[in-house]
């Protein structure tokens, strides 16, 4: 996973993912798996051609190279055909950790 920074004007650095990850979520009565093609601290962005609504409440699990994540979030921009941009509201500590590994790894 060798990204590229996504820009500076938000509270986290962003890495664009051009291979993905996969990410299972389930939310808006929805269950699916699908590519992240951005990755933050804060959040992500999903890549679904279906996306919930703004506002709906997913939950997420992902694997990073250290074990897996689990976390809720909201969907907080919705691009019908493309995606959802979402924003982690809960994490566990070890999750958050394991995420945060991540991101500075592929952030040198």
């Amino acid at each position: 996973m060798n990204g590229k920074p996504y820009g500076n004007k938000r509270r986290y650095p962003r890495i664009d993912l051009p291979k993905g990850m996969q990410v299972a979520w389930q939310g808006g009565g929805l269950h699916e798996v699908s590519r992240v093609s951005t990755l933050a601290l804060g959040g992500l962005f999903i890549s679904t051609p279906n996306p919930p609504a703004v506002g709906t409440v997913l939950k997420l699990l992902f694997l990073v190279p250290t074990g897996e994540v689990r976390a809720l979030a909201t969907a907080r921009d919705v691009k019908p055909g493309e995606g959802m941009g979402i924003q982690f509201t809960d994490m566990g500590a070890e999750d958050r950790a394991r995420l945060n590994r991540l991101l500075k790894r592929l952030l040198r």
